[in-house]
């Protein structure tokens, strides 16, 4: 009996071993450390599960056992109760996938049993719950800038809504990404390793321009460089941020589900509703590569952040029909200066893209990054 527990122990520790070493391969090839991170979670409970029902050996993994892990995904209760995503479980079963292709390609196992193995079809669906541009207001409103942290988390909220980017890429954004001259945001190795510009507007960047002078030189207790810090002058820690935000949102009495995803969605929607181009969305969210197609747009920083001046709800100035008329008159005689877009053929749908961010939010819950 011990025997056989021993090399149980021992198979467990070989399969570990061909992960980290699965892990170390993606490492070198410059995967992003939030994808090796989920990819590690999703192998190591895929391992659990199998060491539970007592197959120990890479070898004895078949296709009817990854079918049947595949049933136990749809049937399991993610964070909160509810059902798994579709959206995560594929994600799940596509990390094993590579995995068991890496161990045919390193000749670990003879041939790959997840080769021929059916991933869930994603669904395209829009987001359940976005914020109007009142409700928005009503969060915006709720830290207590009469505190060094309360403008620490305005400056935070109304960077959120006016860029609309993620919470990783806010938590890693260091001071010299913002160009406040220009009203822009350099947004380094954000998802998938790729810099983007975002602009961002006039407000958001007075609150930061206020958190920069009078509450970060109080939090700074090392010379680092991040931009927002935590209480202990620390990179903010992504749970905690999340829970912040939700208390915000819960405290305006909106009710609604979501955190710092949720201003994401907010911001993309509500611009295409004020006039936005929808391939102007796409650049400014990072979405290379959305449900349907790859679709790749270069568009000037400049035309976007004229686009962004004119749509984005927090600002509106006057003459905004006017200014978009001109850019639709620009558009049909083709003299959109400064801008390169992808052939109308290839142009997304707001669907695409609110299914794209709906995507987004369910990997954001599953993985906890």
């Amino acid at each position: 009996m011990a025997s056989g527990r021993r090399d149980h122990a021992s198979e467990s520790t070989a399969a570990m071993r061909y992960i980290r070493a699965h892990l170390d391969y993606l490492r070198a090839r410059n995967y992003a450390h939030d994808t090796l991170v989920f990819k590690e979670m999703a192998l190591k409970s895929f391992l659990a599960w199998c060491t539970e029902r007592g197959i120990v050996r890479l070898t004895e993994v078949t296709r009817p056992v990854l079918q049947r892990y595949q049933r136990h995904l749809y049937h399991v209760l993610a964070r909160g109760g509810k059902p798994m995503s579709a959206g995560a479980q594929f994600n799940r079963l596509m990390a094993i996938k590579v995995f068991f292709r890496f161990l045919t390609r390193e000749n670990v196992l003879l041939y790959n049993p997840a080769s021929e193995l059916e991933l869930p079809k994603l669904e395209k669906r829009l987001p359940k719950d976005i914020l109007t541009a009142e409700e928005t207001e009503r969060v915006l409103s709720q830290p207590d800038v009469e505190t060094p942290l309360g403008i620490r988390d305005r400056a935070i909220l109304e960077v959120f809504y006016s860029t609309g980017i993620r919470r990783s890429e806010l938590i890693d954004m260091e001071r010299n990404c913002l160009n406040i001259a220009r009203g822009i945001v350099a947004v380094r190795q954000g998802k998938g390793k790729k810099d983007r510009f975002v602009p961002i507007g006039e407000r958001a960047v007075l609150w930061l321009e206020k958190y920069l002078a009078d509450v970060r030189p109080e939090l700074e207790t090392t010379d680092i460089n991040t931009l927002f810090l935590d209480e202990s002058g620390e990179k903010m820690d992504r749970d905690k941020l999340s829970r912040g935000v939700r208390l915000y949102i819960e405290k305006a009495g909106v009710n609604k589900q979501g955190r710092c995803h949720l201003f994401r969605h907010t911001m993309a929607t509500l611009m295409l509703e004020n006039g936005a181009d929808i391939r102007y969305i796409q650049q400014m969210l990072g979405h290379a590569k959305l449900s349907t197609t790859e679709i790749y747009t270069h568009v000037s920083i400049l035309k976007l952040k004229q686009i962004h001046t004119l749509t984005h709800p927090a600002r509106l100035p006057e003459g905004k029909a006017e200014a978009l008329h001109e850019i639709v008159r620009a558009r049909q005689t083709g003299d959109e200066s400064g801008a390169e877009i992808a052939p109308e053929t290839d142009i997304p749908t707001a669907a695409d893209v609110l299914a794209a961010l709906d995507e987004e939010a369910a990997e954001e819950d599953e993985s906890g990054l």
